[in-house]
Formats: structure tokens, C-alpha cells, sequence
């Protein structure tokens, strides 16, 4: 079909017509599809007053987007009154860039190896130009999140330390982002010796990259650092025999950084940011770092080794030690860290630790984002579980309890105390079902968290 008519409908609306009753109760969606005329018609029903949410206008553009893309629909149109009278307490603006925004997520596919598939994508039209600076926003912002989709929907055999640098080379090229790309000479000249030993199995020597976005100077710099583990095998301390293909990943926090800059680049944020991302692969090889090693950090810190698997805070630490030299104002960690905070918190939302006031910001933005966010404690009581005998902590709690807990109190260790910190763990929401304005594949998460709360911080 050539077109589609997307349309709202309030409850009165389709109880004068017999046909739209019998479509709306024979549909289990949001929305139900008819063909008049020859022209498809996607009829959405009235959204209950409890969930008219800005999310709920991307996750149903996104779901409609998808739908009309299996359809072979090439272009659809806004019925932009029936819009607005559902979506009432948003400005028209919010309304137009969330649906926008979701519209394009939802049209995400991720094909580079799916033989013979053709990349279809159903064009979404409005009348006028009245809208036009709302429409780039919501692009702007759904185009980052698919840049971070990308990255972490990639393979590692394409993505890993040695290309994942030249791919942000190329992507911030000609643009207000300046790229640091520094290999191995350059990471042991800095004395990064959790990067160091994280990577010793790997045939990729590491590299850590420096994004860094002034939009405005007399801003507070805000760091975002994220870890990049582009495979993760768990090192000698090797994972279980499970299908572990989503461990590519583990590089979800680079992916969020860098994601979160192409959106503060792009939309001229008035922010000052820089984004850290120690890049590694963890391998066991017959130079891998041993079980019980010490690691000698930069900054006098000495940390045993007791389990491999438990690399990502052993390189988010060298991050976090770049962004206090820097003299970073506000710190802000990003990781797939522990799969105990997805026994906490499921598969909708990440956990937040540090700053008290500046967790429950967070989570009041993921709310108005998408990118949902739940209050964590840090208890100082369970860092007696990283004691150790021969060095100043252990990268393993000695118990099983509280994990995700554990890895935020273990990376607080390298923050001085006059810092305004947070560490989000997203090992729960990395990848998702097809629903909304999410497919089979990589969610993008953090993008959009990370890039409006450097602005919120930055005001």
C-alpha cells in the first residue's frame, strides 16, 4: 500500500460506528488496522488518562511504525487534531517530537547480516512546517539512540578494540566533538593498569577514547564514563556453557556515552561534557591475568584479582581516575556491571547508586525519557565483603548477596569525596523483546538519560 492514515479515536467516537467496535474488540493492540478505499486506516484507541505519558506516545508510534513497515506501507499521515485532543497535557511540541522520536525507533532494524532483507521503512508525513524544529528534535534523538544500537547490536569480529575507536572517529568526524584516541604506549605511559590487565589475553591491544563536547564553558564539567568490554568470555574465570553471543554487550556504557554525546552534539547542548571509555576484550589466553594478581592503580590503590569475570569495574576504575584528573564536577558511570541488579529490578529499568538527590533526579528524568531508573542503596557496612589479605580490596565480595550494591561500593572507592557521583547499572535493560519502539536487538539505553541529565546538572 501507497499510504496510511494514522488516527486517534476517543471512546464515543467508536461507539457511533458498529464496524470500529468490532475492530477495536477484536484487537489485543492499542490500535487496530482497516483498509478503506484502498487506503489503510490505523485507528488508535483512547489512551487511559493514567497512562498519557510521553513514553506512551513513543511506544505507540513505535508499535504503529512496525506494523505499517510489515505492511509495506510507504508513507503515513499524522491526523494531527485527533493527536493533540489525546495528548492534551503535553504541548504540542512534546507530543510531535515524542512521537517523532519513537517513530523512528520503531522503525529500527538492525539487517547487516540477514541475507536477502531489504531495509523497508514507512515515512511518516505532517501537514505545514509549523512543526518542524520538533520533528529534527525527535530524529536528532532517536538517531542517537540507533547510533548506540548499532554499536552494541555489532559482532565482535567487526567491534572491538582496535576498530570501536576509529568507528567514533568517523562518526564525530567534521563535527563539535573532539576524539583523544589513546593505544597502548599511551595507556601504560598513564599507569591505566586495570585496562592493562584486563586485556592481556586479547589479541586487541586496549585503547581508551576521550569524546569531549564545550557547548559552553562556564558550564560544570560533567564526566560520562563507560565501559567498554567488547567481548566478554569472563576471562580465566570462565563463564558457563550458556549461549553467551549477547556478551558483545557488555559494551553497553561506551555505547550509552557515546550515544549520549552524538545527541548533546547534535541538539548544541549548552553543556560541558566529556565521555571516557576504556575499550578492552576479556580472553583467556596463556597471558591472561591470573586469579589473585594485585593490580597497582594510579592512584596508590591496590586491588586483588580474585575473579576475572568481575572485569568491568577493574577498567571503570582507570576511567574514573582520567575524570578526576580532568577535575570533573560531576561523575557519572555507566555499565552492563553485575546480573544481580537484574534479579532486583528485572528487564524495565537500570539501578541508580551514589549522589542521594542526584538519584532521584535521575529517575524523575527516566520517567519523562523512557529510560527508566529505580533508587539503589550503597550500605558502607558490606565493604567489609571486599576485604582481602594480601592487598587493600578484592574485586569479589565474598558474598553472593547484594551484588549489584557491591560493584557500586566497590567503584566508590576511587571517587574523592568533594565529587558529585552516580553509577547506573544496566546489565537488565542491554537488549529487549519486539514491543513498542523496541525490537529483538539492543535497547540504546542510557542514551537519552545521560544526555538530558547533563543538561539538567548543566543548569
Amino acid at each position: 500500500m501507497s499510504k496510511a492514515i494514522v488516527l486517534f479515536m476517543n471512546d464515543k467516537e467508536i461507539q457511533k460506528n458498529e464496524q470500529l467496535v468490532q475492530l477495536v474488540n477484536n484487537s489485543s493492540a492499542d490500535f487496530s488496522v482497516q483498509l478503506v478505499d484502498n487506503q489503510v486506516q490505523v485507528l488508535v484507541k483512547e489512551v487511559q488518562q493514567r497512562k498519557k505519558t510521553k513514553d506512551k506516545i513513543r511506544m505507540l508510534a513505535g508499535e504503529i511504525a512496525r506494523e505499517l513497515r510489515n505492511r509495506k506501507v510507504k508513507n503515513a499521515e499524522i491526523h494531527e487534531e485527533s493527536l493533540w485532543n489525546e495528548f492534551s497535557p503535553w504541548s504540542k511540541d512534546d507530543v510531535v517530537t515524542a512521537f517523532v522520536e519513537g517513530w523512528e525507533l520503531g522503525s529500527y532494524q538492525f539487517i547487516k547480516y540477514k541475507h536477502n532483507v531489504e531495509a523497508f521503512t514507512t515515512e511518516l508525513s505532517w501537514e505545514g512546517t509549523e512543526f518542524s524544529s520538533a520533528i529534527e528534535a525527535g530524529k536528532i534523538r532517536a538517531k542517537a539512540t540507533m547510533f548506540a544500537r548499532d554499536l552494541k547490536n555489532e559482532i565482535p569480529s567487526f567491534l572491538n578494540p582496535v576498530t570501536f575507536p576509529e568507528i567514533l572517529e568517523d562518526t564525530f568526524k567534521d563535527t563539535a566533538v573532539n576524539v583523544t584516541v589513546l593505544r597502548q604506549p599511551e595507556i601504560e605511559e598513564r599507569e591505566m593498569n586495570g585496562i592493562l590487565t584486563v586485556c592481556r589475553g586479547s589479541k586487541h591491544d586496549p585503547a581508551f577514547v576521550e569524546l569531549s563536547y564545550c557547548g559552553d564553558e562556564t558550564k560544570p564539567l560533567v564526566a560520562l564514563v563507560g565501559k567498554g568490554v567488547t567481548f566478554d568470555t569472563g576471562g580465566i574465570s570462565l563463564k558457563d556453557a550458556r549461549d553467551l553471543s549477547n556478551m558483545r554487550m557488555d559494551m553497553g556504557g561506551a555505547a550509552a556515552v557515546s550515544g549520549a554525546m552524538k545527541l548533546l552534539a547534535d541538539s548544541g547542548a549548552k553543556v560541558n561534557v566529556v565521555a571516557l571509555i576504556p575499550i578492552v576484550e576479556n580472553i583467556p589466553d596463556n597471558t591472561s591475568v591470573l586469579p589473585g594478581d594485585v593490580i597497582t592503580y594510579k592512584n596508590g590503590l591496590h586491588v586483588q584479582v580474585a575473579n576475572t569475570d568481575y572485569e568491568g569495574r577493574l577498567i571503570l576504575a582507570d576511567g574514573i581516575i582520567r575524570a578526576t584528573e580532568l577535575e570533573a564536577e560531576y561523575i557519572f558511570n555507566i555499565s552492563t556491571l553485575t546480573g544481580s541488579i537484574m534479579m532486583a529490578l528485572g528487564t524495565e529499568m537500570a539501578g541508580a547508586f551514589g549522589d542521594e538527590e542526584l538519584t532521584f533526579a535521575i529517575k524523575k528524568i527516566g520517567e519523562e525519557n523512557g529510560d527508566f531508573i529505580w533508587p539503589m542503596p550503597l550500605i558502607d557496612t558490606y565493604k567489609e565483603h571486599f576485604s582481602s589479605n594480601y592487598a587493600d580490596f578484592s574485586n569479589l565480595p565474598k558474598s553472593d548477596m547484594a551484588g549489584a550494591i557491591a560493584g557500586g561500593l566497590f567503584l566508590s572507592n576511587f571517587i574523592p569525596e568533594d565529587h558529585k557521583w552516580l553509577h547506573i547499572d544496566m546489565a537488565g535493560v542491554m537488549e529487549s523483546t519486539e514491543r513498542g519502539y523496541y525490537g529483538n536487538s539492543a535497547t540504546g539505553f542510557g542514551v537519552r538519560l545521560l544526555a538530558d541529565f547533563t543538561e539538567h546538572v548543566s543548569e
